[in-house]
């Protein structure tokens, strides 16, 4: 694969777009806003970077990375990203996005929910639980003993190969949750959402390889429904 789109190109978003660039991607971002607004991005990604609507970035990329407020999500285009792998980084904060019953209830995952409107894509969750800041620094080339792990979920194996595969190239290994009915391990609140990588008033990060990341899926405990 060779071009990423990158809907929603906010901290997490771009933080992506800059790995992508780095590890020799092609990158089309977009936001809510308008191209025009992505400028300073584009400038400083360079020649390997151009932006474009939404739409037309799904279109564009062979893989997709989704990072728009879970609230936003149905407005995502489909049909664009029909039978695409879409790395999904959202997370579902009932006082941003309103009460979703279903998520409330445990009923489903917010991957579940996203996979459920875009019918034929393949969602990967992923990048979901690590503060932007550590993404961009914890990065590591392969073989190097503060070689960091990325979380993954999803029902396609074969897009789960393909994110993995992402993630090696931008400088991280991946940890298999499993389905994205199982991405409740590393939402919002459990172990593995954000201390393997740090603390928040620590730009810099803590390198935490698998064996850490997997420590802290396995100690997740799933809320009262």
């Amino acid at each position: 694969m060779t071009t990423v789109g990158i809907i929603g190109s906010g901290l997490i978003g771009g933080t992506v777009a800059r790995l992508a660039v780095n590890g020799g991607y092609d990158v089309v971002v977009s936001n809510s806003r308008g191209p025009e607004t992505l400028a300073d991005l584009v400038a400083e990604l360079g020649p390997k970077a151009r932006a474009a609507s939404a739409a037309e970035a799904a279109a564009a990329g062979d893989i997709v990375v989704v990072s728009v407020p879970f609230h936003a999500h149905a407005k995502l285009p489909v049909a664009e990203l029909a039978g695409k792998v879409v790395l999904d980084t959202d997370n579902y904060y009932p006082e941003r996005d309103g009460q979703v019953a279903e998520l409330v209830e445990g009923k489903l995952t917010s991957a579940e929910l996203e996979q459920q409107h875009l019918g034929t894509a393949k969602v990967v969750k992923v990048f979901n639980n690590i503060f932007f800041k550590h993404l961009g620094n914890l990065a590591r080339p392969q073989g190097d003993p503060d070689r960091t792990a990325l979380t993954i979920a999803g029902d396609d194996g074969e897009a789960k190969k393909a994110a993995a595969a992402f993630l090696t190239a931008i400088g991280y290994d991946a940890v298999d949750v499993g389905p994205l009915s199982e991405s409740w391990r590393v939402e919002p609140g459990q172990p593995a959402y954000g201390p393997p990588y740090g603390t928040f008033e620590d730009p810099i990060g803590t390198p935490a390889g698998a064996g850490k990341v997997r420590a802290a899926v396995d100690a997740a405990t799933k809320p009262a429904s």
